[in-house]
């Protein structure tokens, strides 16, 4: 196994391991779509931090296992590329990455899956795409222009330059910027955070945010009403409101999804 999973109070940890740097060959993103397609239906799972073992998050894809590959075999694999990243996009819990060493080509279009990204010092990021003659072809020239904007987003793209966490942060690709040794305890800390909040409206919050940025403000307002409403057949509503009034805010202790029937699916915005 190339991807590891593992659980401990709520929070999940996806760690890349294909040393030394990680590189994205396909037997590595079918094991991540399989991962991903599992801890969307896991409700022991609440929050989820994204990782990489050793030097480097993931330099990239294995460019060696490319090169072997003509228009044809490409074609047929590219769907089964674009899917393992958005199997982790769309997971319905919290996800942060946390960023080290190489974030670069598809380890960079893996961190854009995240809600948030966490980088140490060191790390490098980029789409150098380009100087194979190349784009990203997981998710780059989407997710990034929805990130940063389409100005910097093609700068990036066009040029396929690295940038600094420094840099990262500053135009708002990275959320964080720490020390090495603190990267994993920060992220970690951020996911028990929100492990231990109201489950099925953080999922409801992503929902609405991530459908919403794909549509019409008139849509987007639809999911979120819908949702909305939806929340107050919860037991973590009732919870919520009750602690406010009797406690004060920010005091309010959640229970485990088991605990409670699912709120109803939003419809379909018009």
């Amino acid at each position: 196994m190339t991807v590891h999973l593992d659980v401990a109070d709520g929070v999940g940890t996806l760690r890349l391991d294909r040393p030394p740097l990680n590189a994205l060959d396909t037997a590595l993103q079918d094991e991540l779509r399989a991962l991903a397609t599992e801890i969307a239906g896991r409700d022991d799972i609440r929050a989820l931090v994204l990782t990489g073992t050793g030097r480097a998050f993931a330099a990239g894809a294995d460019v060696k296992e490319m090169r072997a590959m003509d228009q044809a075999a490409m074609i047929a694999r590219a769907r089964d590329l674009q899917d393992s990243f958005t199997a982790v996009a769309q997971l319905p819990q919290p996800v942060v990455a946390a960023v080290h060493g190489y974030a670069l080509g598809g380890g960079l279009e893996l961190a854009l899956t995240a809600d948030v990204r966490f980088a140490a010092e060191d790390t490098r990021l980029g789409q150098p795409e380009i100087l194979l003659g190349l784009i990203p072809g997981a998710g780059g020239t989407q997710r990034l222009p929805r990130l940063i904007g389409p100005s910097r987003a093609k700068d990036l793209i066009f040029t396929g330059r690295q940038l600094t966490a420094a840099e990262a942060l500053a135009i708002g690709l990275v959320d964080r910027v720490l020390p090495a040794d603190e990267l994993l305890t920060e992220a970690h800390a951020w996911a028990a955070r929100l492990a231990a909040g109201p489950a099925t409206a953080l999922r409801a919050a992503k929902e609405a945010v991530d459908r919403g940025l794909e549509t019409g403000l008139e849509t987007g307002l639809a999911i979120e009403r819908t949702w909305f409403a939806s929340l107050f057949a919860t037991a973590d509503r009732a919870e919520g409101m009750r602690s406010f009034v009797e406690d004060g805010p920010g005091r309010a202790r959640f229970r485990r999804p088991a605990a409670e029937p699912p709120a109803a699916p939003p419809a379909e915005a018009p």
